[in-house]
């Protein structure tokens, strides 16, 4: 017997077999097996997106046949017809003149990324796992808990072996001196500026606007400072050194300097993020400080943006929005990176146990924000449906998650470590692709602080996958505590420039990371 009760013989008669066929021929299909819910899905998005579109359609058919069906007749009554309302056809021309010049005055100037360079050390700052725990060692301040501790965090952060700590960290015993730090930025930063410059053909002299994000190291003369003296950049620039505002600083710098290129006109502005370590490493025995030896490590980037408009011919990437959320005002989520002494008066970083947490709930409100500007119609829609279904009817209805992958094309989330990619990837829903950049920039560089998201961007570039009008979606979170958001549209068909932090070894990519 078959589960439907129908006889079925091996012999000779065919009689069964054509009484399975005839009852198989009864059977509706099986819906759910023959058609994927994801091209439902897809099908209603683009429905409910093209809804306008397909509403004008038969509006502009039926005006199309009222047109074509009329006379002469009709022509010159409509002529003089108007002729007898000239004043108010010149009235509502004026009008509408004025709005459309008021308008194009007071319109956001478009503001274009040119192009971005990305620090890559030299291989002789590499920091193997082994070498980093015998160096741990040595340096004689660590008990024996603290480095097996830091052997565990090593194994689960998603770090690889070719990581790379500043040249400091290296010496026995280590050299943490104001010129080592400073040692450490002007390589950094010189080093990106120097590649930014030459594959762009700017002049120095044409930057107007220059912004500098750091934590942890501000000197006196600043970063930014220093940038202007080695380039010897214009006596009128507008520079700003941006200090203490944790890994989401480069999104924040961005924001910074789209706001100043608002107001002037016809320039270029430069943004440096970088991290600085060699003053900052912890030589303590406070697990939740030790943490950050394990993740940070030397990094940095440079960006070239402008508001001129014969450079969008030339750009990448054009800047379409920026979303910042600051849950300062939160004494747990203020506290949850905290720079401090521990009790033997040893300085470094404590992360808290709440931060995933305290990220969470800053995402939740970034993306409330963001949600409205980038998810299509449909979307929306679907949110807005389930949540009034749920506060009308009190029903046990899940919270609908809008569907991010609809809105963007290529995310970038800042490689703060394996739990942070983790969280977002199934929070957000999204597939292994999305979060392969972010990965593979944690596995290659490790967590360079607001600098790692250009690094993800290079990765997608060199993997060849940006196209013309792609939406990306940098996203960062740091101290105090933020979530900030930048949504980019590509230009054309990007390929990576020249002396990429991945140009030799984007082949060995993606590769396999043990869990």
């Amino acid at each position: 017997m078959n589960q439907r009760g129908v006889a079925t013989t091996n012999g000779g008669s065919g009689s069964g077999s054509v009484g399975v066929r005839i009852q198989q021929s009864r059977r509706l299909p099986d819906f759910l097996q023959s058609v994927n819910l994801k091209y439902v899905k897809l099908g209603y998005h683009y429905l409910i997106s093209n809804l306008l579109t397909l509403c004008f359609i038969p509006a502009i058919a039926a005006l199309s046949i009222q047109v074509s069906q009329m006379n002469l007749d009709d022509l010159r009554q409509l002529w003089l017809h108007l002729q007898y309302n000239l004043v108010s056809i010149i009235i509502c021309s004026a009008i509408l003149v004025f709005g459309l010049t008021v308008y194009i005055m007071t319109r956001p100037r478009p503001v274009y990324l040119v192009d971005y360079s990305c620090y890559r050390p030299p291989d002789h700052l590499k920091a193997p796992y082994g070498r980093f725990l015998e160096h741990s060692r040595l340096t004689g301040d660590f008990d024996e808990s603290s480095l097996e501790f830091q052997r565990k965090i090593l194994e689960r952060s998603g770090l690889g072996e070719e990581t790379y700590v500043p040249k400091a960290m290296h010496s026995i015993p280590p050299t943490p001196s104001m010129a080592a730090a400073r040692e450490e930025a002007e390589e950094v930063m010189f080093g990106a500026l120097d590649t930014l410059l030459r594959n762009t053909n700017v002049s120095p002299k044409d930057i107007g606007i220059l912004v500098v994000n750091c934590s942890l190291f501000n000197p006196t003369p600043s970063l930014s400072a220093m940038i202007v003296n080695k380039y010897k950049l214009r006596g009128n620039i507008r520079s700003f050194n941006l200090g203490g505002m944790g890994c989401s600083a480069g999104v924040i710098a961005v924001d910074l300097a789209k706001d100043l290129l608002q107001v002037h006109r016809n320039t270029y502005a430069v943004v440096v993020s970088t991290e600085n370590i060699t003053q900052n490493w912890y030589f303590g025995n406070s697990k939740s400080m030790l943490i950050p030896n394990c993740l940070f490590r030397v990094g940095g980037s440079a960006v070239l943006l402008s508001n001129k408009s014969n450079d969008r011919r030339r750009a990448k990437y054009k800047l379409i929005h920026v979303v910042r959320t600051h849950r300062g005002a939160d004494d747990k989520a203020f506290r949850c990176v905290y720079q401090e002494q521990d009790d033997a008066g040893k300085i470094g970083v404590s992360l808290s146990k709440d931060l995933m947490a305290i990220a969470g709930g800053a995402l939740k409100t970034n993306i409330t924000t963001l949600g409205p500007l980038v998810l299509p119609i449909s979307e929306q829609l679907l949110f807005f449906t389930t949540l009034v279904v749920k506060k009308l009817f009190n029903a046990s209805v899940k919270p609908y998650i809008p569907d991010f992958k609809l809105a963007f094309d290529h995310f970038c989330i800042h490689a703060g470590g394996r739990a942070v990619i983790d969280e977002l990837e199934k929070n957000l829903q999204l597939l292994p692709i999305h979060v392969e950049a972010s990965r593979m920039t944690l596995h290659r560089f490790g967590n360079t602080s607001s600098s790692s998201i250009w690094y993800e961007l290079a990765y997608i570039e060199a993997k060849g996958r940006i196209r013309n009008r792609n939406r990306i979606w940098q996203i960062a979170f740091g101290s105090g505590f933020k979530c900030n958001s930048a949504v980019w549209q590509a230009l054309r068909n990007v390929k990576p420039s020249s002396n990429g932090p991945w140009e030799d070894c984007i082949d060995k990519y993606p590769m396999k990371i043990s869990s």
